[in-house]
């Protein structure tokens, strides 16, 4: 029987931008419906929470990797597509810093918006579980084939990785 290897995506396309926002457009919209309910002044904080934490997460990860490196002067990746790339490309793995902007902005997003969730049983379970796809379609279809080498999440298997020849690595 015939082994098939996973191919690593080196490019994206708008229809994967598209699946993946829609993706993270449930446990988004949840938890926006859930805070909304209690409160107009904490909806409209979280959002700008969301945006705040999104361009951090732009700026200290995605610079890194070689979606946002390669190409034209927008990034074309599966969260981002024609966004202006407004910072300096750092090819290579995260520093410490980067590394924790990159983990502690998205439990933020995450756990932000539990307080009001909790109120609302039916609410939570959506977020959970919508979160759980998330995590879990991420890491099956993303993190085996991605390029960025140097992501800490990163699950290529070292022999895919040892055929890309080291000066094409970011």
């Amino acid at each position: 029987m015939k082994e098939n290897k996973p191919q690593l995506k080196t490019h994206h396309t708008f229809f994967d931008f598209l699946y993946w926002n829609l993706v993270v457009a449930v446990p988004l919209i949840t938890a926006c419906i859930a805070i909304l309910k209690n409160s107009f002044v904490w909806f409209i904080f979280y959002i700008i929470v969301c945006i705040f934490l999104v361009i951090l997460i732009y700026r200290f990860y995605c610079t890194h990797c070689p979606h946002y490196i390669q190409g034209a002067d927008t990034t074309k990746c599966m969260f981002f597509w024609k966004i202006p790339k407004y910072f300096k490309p750092k090819p290579g793995p995260l520093n410490i810093f980067d590394k924790a902007v990159s983990l502690i902005a998205p439990a933020i997003l995450i756990l932000f918006p539990l307080y009001w969730l909790y109120m609302q049983l039916d609410l939570l379970l959506i977020y959970l579980l919508s979160l759980a796809v998330l995590g879990a379609t991420i890491r099956r279809y993303e993190c085996g084939r991605c390029i960025y080498f140097h992501c800490p999440v990163n699950c290529v298997p070292e022999g895919i990785k040892s055929e890309v020849p080291p000066n094409s690595r970011t």
